[in-house]
This record gives C-alpha cells, structure tokens and sequence, in this order.
C-alpha cells in the first residue's frame, strides 16, 4: 500500500514537472525577439582617414659619378657621417692625369704658334715700309723725268720707263699690305687655337677632380652601392654610388590615400603613426603636402599625403613602413552613438527605414539621392554655384565651365539612389572629390584659396544634413523610433543630434530571436539553393 501510495506520489511530481516545462517552453515560444542595447554617451569623437606609407628623410640625395674609371678607394661605409666637400670615393685618376699634361701639351703648342705668327707680322710690316720707300722714290724718279720731257731734255721713252716702274711699286705695297693682313688673321687664329687649347685643359683639369667623389649635403651615409676596385661607368647616367641623408632628425612618411578619401585631407592637419618596430608606441606628425599627382594601381586610384614627423632620438629609419592616422576633425562633448543602433531595423521595418538608418554622412555637393534635406541634389547644386558665382567672382568663362562641371556630375550624384547601400558612401565620396577637383582646374590662385576656405566651412564643425534613425525601448519593451541628424563619425560610433536623446539613453543595436521562433522562422523559408 506504502509502494503505491509512493508510486502515486511520484507520478503527480512527474506530471507537475512536464506541466511547468511545457508551459515555460510555451512563454519562450511566444515571446518577442530580446534586445541588445548600448547607451548613448558624451564624450569626445574624432574623425581621421587611415592609410599606410612609408618613411624617408626629408632630404636625401643620390651621390653619382660624372667619370667613368675603376674605384680606387671607398672612403665611407654605412652610417657614416660625412660633411659637404669631404672626399668619400676616389676613381683611379691616371687616365685623366695624361689627359691633363696632354692638353697642356697643346696649349703650349698653340702659344708657340702664336710667337710664330707675331714674328711673322713684324717681317711683313717691314716689308710694307720697304715698299712705301720704293713707291716715294719711284713716284719723285717719275716727276722729275716728267718735268725734263716738258723742258725737252730727254724723250718720252724715259718718262714712261719712270711710269712703269712706279706702277710697279704701288703693286708691290698692295702685295706687301695684303700678307700682312694675311699674317694678323693668323696670329688671330693662333690666339683662338689658344683659347681652345686651354678650354680643353680646363675640361681635362675638372675630370681629373671629378674622380675624387666629395659629399654634397652634410648628413649621413644610408645606401653604399660600390666596393673598391669595381668599375663605375658614366656613359649615359651618373651611377648611384651612394645615397646620403641630409638629417635623420627630421623624417617624412609618404602616404597613399584613397581618392574617396583624399577631398578631407588638409595641410596642417595633425597626424599619428605605428611602426612595427615599437609596437605600442605612437608618433606625431603633420600633413606638410598634398601631391596633385595621382597613382592608378590596378584601378585603385591615390594620392601622396606628405606627413612630416620629427625624429631627434633618430629611432625612426628609412624605409619603415606606418600604419598613419589623419585627424580630419574633433568634436568634444558630444553625444555619440554606436554605429551599429545606426544599422539596426526592428522586424518589419521596411526598406525606406532601412536606408534610413546608414551612417554614411550625405554627400555635400548634393546629396545623392536621398531626399532628405528636401531640396535634392538639383538644388543643393543650384545653390553651391549660386554661392560660388557670388563669393568667386567668377568670369563668364568661369560660368560656362562650372555649368557644364554640374550638368556632368548630376547624374552620377543621381545615380547614387539606385546603388547599394554599402557602396554608397564610397561613391558619394568619390563623386565629391570629383567635383572638387575640376572646380579647382577653373579657378585662380586667389580664387582657389577663398574655395578652400568654402569647403572648410562645408566640412567643418555644423554637422551635415544626413539623417538617420535610432530605436529605443518604450514602456511596453518594444522599439520606438528616433529621428536623428548625424554628425561627424570615427568608424565605430557617430554623433547624433536630436532634442529626443540624452546621455545614458539604452538604444538598440540588435535583436536576439528565441530559439523556437528561430526554427520556425527557418522552417517556413524553406530549403536554401544557395
């Protein structure tokens, strides 16, 4: 009777522990989805584009041979410091010392000639007075027998044998004259053959010192490219023999960044950068140049970022690779959330909310698209070229150019409402930094700097009309929405603006489905093809 009444007993305990169960298991079933949440928190938040490069001196300089010879001596190795002027390579100079005494050779030569050709001069300059002498005593021989042959004393024959010999002697002084000239035009041509000759031993003298290889920085030796004894030719290009940095003290990272990208960064704006050979350890640097040069690497298209860093402890060396960071802009207290409640959509949301939610900061030449500033990208355009008309100045040159730069960009800023949405950040920024540029091409130097300050004033610290939607729980735990306007972002959470938020506001970033719900879900979708 006990064994029954405990069998009993038992059985009710069983029933009572499957009756709770199954009612637990019936409350999980039928729940709503669980929430996870994040608060919203005031603080600091600072925006910066991140890139890569590498760093050099600010000064280096290839050290070459303008001779081509054999390396005699190497004088300096790695590391060595060197001064300006000093000698650090010799090319063996013997070929070039005959050289020297060749072309000392020749002018000597060539000033010999020159006392040559004088000594000629003076022996045709008396001949020249010779011939005047004979010329005056033909011309009075020739007079007087004219005189007698009037008075009848001798015959005519005489006085033309007078005129004949005086004809003669005028001839003679023309020739006489003429080899003179001849000699002054060599003595002339001596004296070139002089400057010549003494050009080439010029030449020949500067060879000679080219084969002492000197410094021409002060600064320190970080590439040796040559031994001693090995053969350095000159035909076409100086040979690198060795590169010298000016001062390791003060280094630059040449970075490459992103053409959607580019458009934010600014001279002078503050940088940090990593090196893996101090992990943990952050340098300072700051932007000094913006190279308009741009690299196309397979269809990748950057530009080279100058970032300027200091370096008196000299740990930093050429060639290291750093992982920089660009602040572009800072905003402090602020209120700031996690980029993920700006993703989030509740069940049933539907697609207009969800692209509602992107943090992706609106396109400020025209917004792409999306409408919510209301004006869409053919007025924010329209205005913009109002403003720049007005603040520019521009001529009607100008005009003609910047219509025809927005007619080309409206569409691809209108096409940004039919791309995807992970995309279309990337797109808008690209079209952006577009439109900048060709702006840029039609404007003047002082034009370019008053642009500047527009588009600082564009990105600057007013926040942008993008706008997005946040959810937090109401009194009955289910998601209500939040209109925001969205501000600067740093990657991981964005400040938002709205009077409904406060600091420490529980916003969700996701939804949890119960176990049971998610198998039911996955039942009626069916098997997946792909």
């Amino acid at each position: 009777m006990n064994l029954l009444k405990r069998g009993s007993l038992l059985s009710l305990i069983i029933l009572l522990l499957a009756a709770g169960g199954g009612y637990w298991y019936w409350q999980k079933r039928n729940a709503g989805p669980e929430y996870r949440t994040t608060k919203i928190e005031r603080g600091t938040i600072t925006a910066s584009v991140s890139a890569t490069g590498t760093l050099s001196p600010v000064v280096q300089v290839q050290v070459g041979s303008q001779v081509s010879g054999q390396l005699r001596d190497v004088l300096v190795d790695f590391n060595s410091e060197v001064k300006q002027g000093q000698i650090i390579a010799r090319i063996d100079p013997q070929t070039f010392e005959y050289r020297v005494k060749q072309a000392q050779a020749d002018v000597d030569a060539a000033r010999a000639q020159i006392l040559t050709q004088q000594a000629n001069i003076a022996a045709q300059r008396a001949l020249v007075a010779k011939a005047e002498v004979d010329l005056a005593q033909a011309k009075r021989d020739l007079d007087r027998k004219t005189q007698l042959v009037d008075k009848g004393f001798i015959s005519g024959a005489e006085r033309e044998t007078a005129q004949a010999v005086y004809n003669s002697a005028v001839q003679q002084l023309n020739t006489a004259r003429a080899q003179a000239d001849v000699s002054a035009a060599n003595l002339r041509n001596a004296q070139a053959v002089v400057k010549q000759r003494e050009a080439q031993l010029a030449q020949a003298n500067i060879d000679l010192g080219r084969t002492e290889i000197r410094a021409p920085v002060n600064g320190i030796v970080i590439k040796r490219s040559v031994e001693r004894g090995q053969t350095v030719a000159a035909s076409l290009q100086a040979p690198e023999l060795f590169i010298i940095a000016e001062s390791l003290a003060d280094m630059q990272v040449d970075t490459s960044i992103d053409e959607s990208e580019i458009g934010r960064v600014r001279t002078g704006q503050k940088a940090t950068f990593t090196v893996d050979a101090f992990p943990g350890r952050s340098f300072e640097g700051t932007v000094k140049q913006i190279r308009k040069a741009s690299q196309n690497v397979s269809n990748v298209v950057t530009y080279t970022a100058v970032i300027s860093a200091a370096n008196p402890a000299q740990e930093l060396l050429p060639g290291m690779t750093a992982n920089v960071r660009v602040v572009t802009d800072s905003r402090s207290d602020v209120l700031k959330v996690a980029n993920a409640a700006l993703r989030f959509r509740p069940a049933g949301a539907n697609a207009a909310e969800r692209g509602a939610n992107a943090p992706a900061a609106a396109p400020r030449e025209g917004n792409g698209g999306n409408g919510n500033n209301g004006a869409g990208p053919g007025g924010q355009m329209r205005a913009q070229r109002e403003r720049l008309e007005r603040e520019l100045a521009l001529s009607d040159t100008q005009k003609s150019k910047l219509d025809g730069i927005y007619a080309g960009m409206r569409e691809k800023f209108a096409g940004l409402r039919d791309a995807p949405e992970e995309e279309r950040r990337g797109m808008a920024e690209r079209n952006r930094s577009e439109l900048r540029a060709q702006i840029m091409e039609i404007l003047d130097a002082e034009q370019k700097k008053k642009y500047e300050q527009i588009l600082a004033e564009t990105d600057g610290r007013r926040g942008g009309n993008a706008r997005g939607r946040i959810y937090a729980l109401d009194e009955k735990n289910q998601p209500q929405a939040i209109e925001v306007r969205l501000g600067l972002s740093d990657g991981t959470a964005t400040e938002v603006i709205s009077p409904d938020v406060r600091e420490g506001m529980e916003i969700i970033t996701n939804a949890v489905q119960p176990q049971g719900d998610a198998s039911k879900s996955r039942a009626s979708r069916g098997p997946r093809m792909f």
